[in-house]
């Protein structure tokens, strides 16, 4: 029998790029988004599993962006990094930058859109067209809520594996599109 999970409902508490919390409405998963170093040079955010943040931590992720909001590096591990823009590359060459591939770790490649579905600001398809990711803003004129920026990060429930890089590569496709890379 086929077993249909929920999704992961990932609420963005501050909507911004300049870090954020990312909290499952089910309270499976919490992940932050933090600046760590910003200089002339670069600038670094980590991403933590904030269930289990300790003085010990290490961060599961980093991403680092170059001078003048340049695309830069992924680093998966101390050992293991990737340019940003080998990691996220173009759908097409002559296309739109805020249409992106990747392979994730599963080995499987997937998409990134800019506003191609109904309501959703970004969402990340598989090759076979089924929507995996999507993230959608606060609708306009929807009350203001309390802690909270109304923007939700959904992944679907048999992707579960991947929620740190569909967040990483969404905050890279975010930065992209805010600093018109």
């Amino acid at each position: 029998m086929t077993n249909y999970g929920m999704a992961y409902f990932l609420e963005d508490k501050s909507g911004m790029l300049t870090g954020s919390e990312f909290v499952d409405l089910n309270d499976r998963i919490r992940l932050s988004y933090i600046c760590t170093a910003r200089d002339t040079n670069q600038t670094v955010y980590m991403i933590y599993d904030a269930m289990t943040v300790d003085s010990s931590s290490r961060p599961l992720l980093a991403l680092t962006f170059g001078p003048n909001n340049a695309l830069g590096t992924v680093h998966i591990s101390p050992d293991d990094s990737i340019p940003m823009r080998q990691y996220l590359k173009k759908a097409s060459t002559l296309g739109s930058t805020k249409h992106r591939k990747f392979v994730a770790s599963d080995g499987h490649k997937y998409r990134w859109n800019w506003q191609v579905e109904g309501d959703q600001e970004w969402t990340c398809t598989n090759t076979l067209g089924y929507i995996v990711t999507y993230y959608n803003l606060k609708t306009p004129g929807e009350p203001e809520y309390a802690d909270s920026s109304g923007c939700m990060l959904t992944v679907e429930q048999p992707y579960h594996e991947l929620i740190l890089e569909m967040l990483a590569s969404l905050m890279i496709m975010r930065h992209i599109a805010e600093y018109d890379l």
